[in-house]
């Protein structure tokens, strides 16, 4: 072989130096700290005690581009036990990331440190990361934004990208507020927040809370990541005088549809577009109004934020405006209409050309549960019987097909799991099926009283189960809302995979009937569904990430009382479908070091 010519060869060192570069550039190391800690905070005339991510509420922001490895070092500075959940981030082969406390690790005791390390190959849009320990995660979260590699969105490029977290501000010690599930339902925020800020409609003794306030340009678009962290809502969103385009949900990108009131429930993130057009002299209100199923259900106050949206740069317009003029108010939908979110979540469906495992989902379903989800109460002091219907002798709780979910206290089930540990003896397997058909959506079950309809099904029984799935089964799930003691929507989130939803409807789900409304052509992909009050939601997904995923709702009432359970997937055929040892540095529970 001949030698090659200088010039060539120098052009050759340079494009292979320029491919390295940019295989550097491609895939970026994102490397954050996050020190836990306690501060004061002061909303409402009151000093309250509470625990943030280096000083920050909400929390840092982690911004990273499709295929980067992100790093965060926990420092944990707070007096509790925390873990962070990376939500929506499939961690692929990499369970022992995912952050959920008690199912894959134990948590970062205090005065201990831990780093989280996962990949994002595959994944463009907004999630977000939270404690998940307890109620912590009311002031323990952030929002996580993936952009693409290549720059370039499949819509219009925003001129500007705007994180708007909606949250719930809280007086109470978070700590004590899962056990107060248990013994009453005086157990509520003290307001709304959209980013931290309560907005003017909060006041104390005449002051009004600061407000969140986004400064636009005429013309301009502006992308809007939106993130439900709160505890115990679902939330419409609105902007008066503006519109939104609906783009992408949970980190996938959505066929676009125009809308002018988004509904997002705890744990969902959605994307919109949002063009600044609005005769620009005036400011507008950005509303956050809390969701909530009717009476009979126990009524919360009314949860609303509200923000500014303000435009600058006016006279470069050529616009002359004359004296201040108040800032509109956009009408919103009754804090009791559950119908508006309904059909905004049927609206949407996947971006074309597909997901790759649509073909999967759309053909053999190797599993199916039937996942029936309310609430029922259980005897206190282990006792075999005892009054129901609202007595002192029953413990409320929450359940999947009438087990309410009990996280173990010694070992993690991932890692007792790797290591073939006796307590996993203790784990059941969760039913298919509720043990007992009945009119799960019949409102008379709502109503809590002796002798009420309630009270001859309430009786619930509480353990740790599981469900076991071998290395790419295809797996339906059809979650059906029920009235039981009461009839909200159910934010159901599966930790490690994202799955199809199929459909959704009102009342008893239906097979024979409801199958051939299932959307098999362009689904969307979600992280987290929304299964309606006194309705149902249909999802599939293929079990290809082996590990122990947690499976729950995500409002706090429902999951700190029971409604959970965990998903298992075996590991595949070869080493590169095998979960890997833990890391050397996993963290060890507090009563196995005592």
């Amino acid at each position: 072989m001949g030698k090659m010519p200088l010039m060539a060869a120098a052009a050759a060192a340079a494009l292979l130096a320029a491919v390295v570069a940019l295989t550097a550039a491609e895939a970026a190391l994102v490397e954050h700290t996050f020190v836990v800690r306690q501060m004061h905070m002061r909303h409402l005339c009151k000093d309250t005690l509470v625990t943030l991510v280096n000083g920050q509420f909400p929390g840092p922001a982690i911004e990273a581009t499709e295929g980067d490895t992100v790093v965060v070092h926990v420092v944990n500075e707070s007096p509790y036990g925390i873990t962070i959940h990376w939500h929506g981030v499939k961690q692929r082969l990499n369970c022992w990331s995912d952050g959920a406390g008690m199912v894959t690790q134990c948590p970062i005791q205090p005065n201990a440190t831990f780093s989280y390390r996962f990949n994002l190959t595959g994944q463009e849009g907004t999630l977000w990361w939270h404690s998940h320990v307890s109620s912590l995660r009311a002031t323990l979260h952030g929002v996580i934004i993936i952009r693409p590699k290549s720059g370039a969105y499949p819509f219009r490029k925003p001129d500007m990208e705007v994180p708007v977290i909606i949250g719930e501000w809280w007086h109470k010690d978070l700590t004590e507020v899962d056990k107060a599930y248990l013994n009453s339902n005086d157990n509520d925020p003290a307001a709304a927040t959209i980013n931290g800020k309560l907005g003017d409609l909060s006041n104390c003794s005449g002051k009004a809370e600061d407000s969140y306030v986004l400064e636009v340009e005429p013309g301009k678009t502006y992308l809007l990541r939106l993130v439900n962290a709160a505890l115990y809502s679902e939330y419409y969103f609105r902007v008066a005088g503006h519109s939104f385009t609906v783009v992408a949900s949970d980190a996938n990108y959505l066929r676009p549809f125009s809308t002018d009131v988004v509904a997002v429930a705890p744990g969902e993130t959605m994307d919109v577009l949002m063009v600044a057009d609005a005769p620009p002299c005036r400011p507008y209100h950005m509303v956050t109004l809390a969701i909530e199923a009717p009476e009979p259900d126990p009524q919360l106050p009314l949860y609303i934020s509200r923000g500014l949206v303000r435009y600058k740069n006016i006279d470069a317009g050529g616009v002359q405006c004359g004296s201040n003029q108040g800032a509109v108010m956009p009408d919103m939908p009754d804090h009791h209409d559950t119908t508006t979110t309904f059909y905004f979540h049927g609206n949407l469906t996947g971006a074309a050309p597909g997901h790759p495992l649509l073909p999967r989902v759309r053909g053999h379903v190797d599993e199916r549960l039937y996942i029936a989800l309310g609430q029922g109460s259980v005897c206190r002091g282990n006792r075999t019987s005892c009054k129901r219907g609202g007595s002192t002798e029953s413990m409320l709780v929450a359940y999947m097909n009438n087990v309410s979910f009990h996280l173990p206290d010694k070992l993690a089930l991932l890692e007792a799991r790797y290591r073939g540990d006796a307590s996993l003896s203790m784990v059941e397997e969760l039913p298919s099926r509720p043990p007992r058909a009945f009119n799960y959506t019949d409102p008379a079950l709502i109503p809590v009283a002796p002798g009420g309809k309630e009270e001859a099904i309430e009786p619930t029984r509480k353990a740790t189960t599981a469900r076991r799935f071998r290395y790419n089964a295809t797996v339906e799930v059809v979650f059906q809302s029920t009235a039981m003691m009461q009839s909200d929507s159910n934010p159901m989130h599966l930790h490690g995979h994202d799955f199809f939803v199929l459909a959704q409807g009102h009342g008893n789900y239906d097979a024979a009937r409801d199958v051939r409304i299932y959307n098999l052509v362009d689904p969307p992909v979600k992280n987290t569904v929304h299964v309606p009050r006194l309705g149902w939601a249909a999802i599939r997904f293929v079990a290809d990430n082996p590990g122990s995923w947690f499976l729950h709702c995500h409002f706090e009432y429902h999951i700190a009382p029971g409604m959970a359970t965990v998903v298992v997937v075996d590991n595949g055929p070869t080493p590169e479908t095998t979960l890997p040892p833990p890391p050397t540095d996993l963290p060890k529970c507090s009563k196995l070091q005592e």
